[in-house]
């Protein structure tokens, strides 16, 4: 904002003096709040889209393998508490997730949207897709469907190779704690999206860009709602465990 009214201060006093100063700098100041509030009501419709689109593919996704348990919508209502969403919030979501479940609900135009949003950060992709592998092992088991629907999901996000590896760890690790087990040492591997065959420098490398990719802060630029910032800090904290798990196996620690 200032940057752009001293410019049209500048630029006003070159063709009109102390007058055109006051004029230039008066029209900077009103352009520069107006981008700023076009880029706060952007920013606002895109973190209200992508929750919207949480919620439809996760009713989407609880509906995979015939019917929605209650323990599925245990999981829903829980992460209303999570997000700390408002009434009117609450009634969107079970708006958006009954519109999920309906027969006519189109998957691939909601993953469509939801690529878009999160283009150029995975980080996005991967909180989006955290949040539905939350909400289908609520049940403590995941249906061949349910499965499938996943990696159904993952594909129509767009996401590479290797973030369909970690989706996979993230499957198996779900898997892990029902069984009241840890991760394994090839899924924090696969976490990191590194080879057990990566050396130090590789593994920390991956593991510091991450936290830097997955960071609150940063994704909140990017269009993730405020009130996901304790699913970023779950996320966060997987990282963070797969990193230390790999150095204590590594003599590390």
């Amino acid at each position: 904002m200032l940057i752009l009214t001293l410019i049209g201060a500048f630029i006003g006093y070159q063709f009109g003096g102390f007058i055109g100063l006051l004029i230039g700098g008066g029209a900077g100041y009103w352009l520069a709040r107006r981008l700023r509030r076009k880029m706060v009501e952007k920013l606002l419709g895109t973190q209200q889209q992508f929750l919207s689109s949480i919620f439809a593919v996760m009713g989407c996704l609880c509906k995979a393998d015939g019917r929605v348990s209650e323990n599925e919508l245990e999981a829903s209502r829980q992460l209303w508490d999570k997000l700390r969403l408002n009434e009117a919030q609450r009634a969107r979501a079970r708006t958006d997730f009954n519109r999920g479940k309906s027969a006519d609900f189109d998957l691939d135009a909601e993953l469509a949207r939801v690529r878009q949003m999160a283009s150029s950060q995975p980080a996005l992709r991967q909180l989006f897709l955290q949040v539905q592998l939350t909400a289908v092992a609520a049940d403590g088991e995941l249906h061949p469907a349910e499965r499938d629907m996943i990696m159904r999901v993952v594909r129509g996000l767009g996401c590479s190779e290797a973030e369909i590896a970690q989706v996979e760890a993230m499957l198996r690790g779900g898997a892990h704690t029902a069984a009241n087990e840890g991760p394994s040492l090839e899924d924090s591997y696969q976490v990191l999206g590194v080879s057990e065959n990566a050396s130090d420098a590789e593994v920390k490398k991956a593991y510091r860009k991450l936290m830097s990719d997955n960071h609150p802060d940063k994704l909140a630029a990017k269009g993730l709602p405020e009130s996901m910032r304790e699913v970023a800090k779950e996320r966060t904290a997987e990282i963070g465990n797969a990193y230390e798990q790999i150095q204590k196996a590594r003599g590390n620690k």
